[in-house]
């Protein structure tokens, strides 16, 4: 009989009755080698994961070690005696602040000579005057005696209470000399020197003093630069989806535009910052560094990706939703408005707010179109100049003074913060409503 013989008529050939062997050496050895490379695949992807912890924790560690300085300013009581003060009474606008404040302060420490003087007033922030000032415009009753007032110390003596100057360095290479240190001294032991929480970094708009400069202007510029990109691209975006998913027909031209669509979502932002800046700009003629400008430059760049996200939404829910919806009567239009949409809208949220996230930290197409600019208030609509949070953020750490080091590191952990709490809600969106079929 060959070997190609079939053997009782069973249809198996001869050559495959011996028994298989299962637990031979080489067996062995494969299979210890396989499971060797499932380890191996593991441990890479644990020291992958790992590896990127590492350096975000490098990163948040490096942020925070640097900026936490910011969320605390030194603060100086002083007392001035309204009574023998040459003030206008009538137009307190109209008195010399700075010669008042300048009196008030050096009364407190005795006899200056005219340099050490100066070093003294200097100690104070520029804007204190002014800061004394405006309390007693907003409360003219402050005239009649004796107040107090609580003003910033000026970036130099800032770093010096938070220990930031090292004093053992000789005069000639410390922004603060030895007799500004012994008056600093003087006024900490008299307990006038104190270190608050900074609420000033989140209340008050940018300066060009350390001191003084906060983030309100560019919190308040990213609220309506988001504002105007969400009520641009969300409409704009789930009805496009809306269309191409639902009543576009399939042909050449509509597969070109989804192939557009899925480019654009890669395009780098420069590109719609250049866009904007020659058609926003260049051809309507809006105002530059206005949120309105900013907001739908933004839009541009966050269109693909919710028309993207709305159309995998829509394609996620049953087919049998829609048919069972035009069986009983409904046209097409309430079939999508009335059931479709609704158990389509938390994906489509929940991709909304990731874009937003991806738009809030744009830097590129917002200095384009001059969003860093310098506003020293906040903006009230959505015409008037203003900053963002990426902008504030290039700004400050373009800046020589000490000082802004540390805010911009607390800048960037505002905006973090900021980020992850949008991408927070997102996951909660995407958990809570989410329905799974």
């Amino acid at each position: 009989m060959s070997a190609t013989e079939v053997l009782g008529g069973t249809g198996i050939p001869s050559t495959l009755r011996q028994p298989v062997v299962w637990k031979s050496d080489a067996m062995a050895n494969r299979r210890k080698a396989r499971y060797a490379a499932d380890r191996r695949l593991q441990l890479y992807g644990m020291a992958a994961i790992a590896f990127a912890l590492g350096f975000l924790a490098i990163l948040i560690g490096t942020l925070t070690f640097t900026g936490y300085r910011a969320f605390t300013q030194s603060m100086v009581t002083i007392d001035i005696d309204f009574s023998s003060a040459e003030i206008n009474r009538a137009n307190p606008m109209e008195s010399n602040w700075r010669a008042i404040f300048r009196q008030a302060v050096i009364d407190d420490v005795g006899e200056l000579s005219r340099s050490e003087e100066r070093d003294y007033f200097s100690m104070f922030t520029s804007s204190a005057p002014f800061l004394i000032r405006d309390q007693i415009i907003a409360d003219p009753t402050i005239l009649k005696g004796r107040a107090t007032f609580v003003v910033p110390m000026s970036d130099p003596i800032d770093q010096l209470a938070k220990g930031l100057v090292n004093t053992d360095l000789p005069e000639s290479q410390r922004r603060v000399n030895d007799k500004q240190i012994e008056l600093f001294n003087q006024l900490k032991a008299k307990g006038a020197i104190t270190i608050p929480f900074n609420w000033g970094l989140f209340f008050n708009a940018d300066s060009r003093f350390p001191e003084l400069a906060g983030l309100a202007g560019a919190i308040s510029g990213s609220f309506w630069l988001l504002l105007v990109c969400f009520l641009i691209s969300f409409p704009a975006g789930i009805g496009a989806a809306i269309y191409l998913e639902e009543f576009a027909p399939k042909n050449r031209f509509t597969d070109f535009i989804e192939i557009n669509i899925n480019n654009l979502a890669a395009v780098p932002s420069v590109v719609f910052g250049l866009l904007g800046l020659a058609v926003f700009l260049g051809w309507f003629g809006l105002p530059r560094s206005a949120p309105l400008v900013g907001g739908m430059v933004l839009a541009l760049m966050t269109l693909p990706t919710i028309i993207i996200v709305a159309r995998a939404a829509l394609t996620s829910v049953p087919s049998s939703i829609r048919e069972a919806a035009l069986g009983i009567g409904a046209s097409k239009h309430e079939a999508i408005f009335h059931h479709i949409l609704p158990l389509a809208m938390p994906s489509i949220m929940t991709g909304t707010i990731i874009g937003l996230a991806q738009a809030l930290g744009e830097t590129a197409p917002l200095l384009l179109i001059g969003m860093n600019a310098f506003i020293t208030s906040p903006p009230d609509g959505i015409f008037e100049a203003s900053t963002a949070l990426p902008t504030q953020i290039y700004i400050w750490a373009d800046s020589p003074e000490r000082g802004f080091v540390a805010r911009t590191s607390a800048a960037i952990l505002v905006l973090l913060g900021f980020l992850i709490t949008m991408n927070g809600i997102a996951i909660f969106l995407r958990q809570r409503f989410e329905r799974r079929w």
